[in-house]
């Protein structure tokens, strides 16, 4: 597997630590519908967070936040429409970004709420 897999991976895991952590329940993980993976669905209350993870290590070309693009949002808003449709949810959707940064051996970890908005 290509190094930034494996770092990918990781930074997926260690969201899902901090989210569970954080008393959210983690619903699913990699969930794909068309062109769209959502890297994590959780709930915490009546909130389904809907997680993107962008893991880095680096910020020379900047945060990670920064590599979510138009396209992706689309995506994921498209993804997830769907996602609350099959299930027949009725919950508040939210969009979040879990930034992490690996600096040597240490992994930094921020958590955007309500990362972007598709309204």
């Amino acid at each position: 597997m290509a190094q930034h897999n494996e770092l990918g991976k990781k930074g997926e895991q260690l969201a899902v630590d901090f989210l569970l952590k954080k008393d959210y329940e983690i619903i699913e993980r990699n969930y794909r519908f068309e062109k769209a993976e959502v890297d994590i669905i959780a709930q915490k209350d009546s909130i389904l967070a809907i997680i993107e993870v962008k893991t880095r290590s680096t910020v020379d070309f900047g945060n990670p936040q920064d590599f979510v693009k138009p396209k992706q949002i689309k995506n994921l808003v498209k993804a997830v429409d769907e996602y609350v449709t099959v299930n027949d949810l009725d919950v508040e959707v939210r969009f979040d970004i879990i930034a992490i940064v690996k600096e040597k051996s240490k992994y930094t970890i921020e958590h955007l709420e309500d990362a972007f908005y598709y309204f």
